[in-house]
This record gives structure tokens, C-alpha cells and sequence, in this order.
């Protein structure tokens, strides 16, 4: 079975996002101050090929946990799509 993984990797709420403090000193340099806050993160494309659809589950949470996110300051979620 093909599947398709969509992942997020966004900073842990409590964790400062200069990015995102950067993105909204912008915003409010170009007069757009209806934003209130801004967060950065990162999306990732899967795509893999397993047996079953717990297969392709296990595999992408090992891949999130133990690369893609560094877990003490991000968090992930993520979708798999049968393709």
C-alpha cells in the first residue's frame, strides 16, 4: 500500500518563535496590524510504502520522534493519505 504522510512541525506554545516575532514586526512595518501572532514552523512530505496502514503509521511517528522534530521545542502532527 502507497501512502502520502503530511507532517507539521510547529514550536512548543511555550517556547519563544523568533521567526514568527520577525514575521509580525513585517506585518506591522507594511500596516497589517489585524494579525495578533505568528508562528513558523515546518511541513514535511511523506511518501512511503508499506503493508498495512499501522505500518505506515508506526513508521512515520518513529521518523517525527526521532528526527524530523526535535521534541524538548517542537511538537508534530500528521496525516496519512492512501494513495
Amino acid at each position: 500500500m502507497k501512502f502520502i504522510a503530511e507532517i507539521d512541525i510547529m514550536p512548543i506554545k511555550e517556547i519563544l518563535d523568533p521567526q514568527g516575532k520577525a514575521v509580525m514586526l513585517g506585518l506591522h512595518n507594511l500596516e497589517i496590524d489585524q494579525v495578533n501572532d505568528v508562528r513558523i514552523g515546518k511541513h514535511v512530505t511523506l511518501s512511503l510504502e508499506t503493508e498495512t496502514q499501522e505500518q505506515a503509521d508506526e513508521i512515520v511517528k518513529t521518523a517525527c520522534q526521532k528526527l524530523l522534530a526535535n521534541l524538548i521545542m517542537e511538537e508534530f502532527t500528521y496525516t496519512l493519505k492512501l494513495v
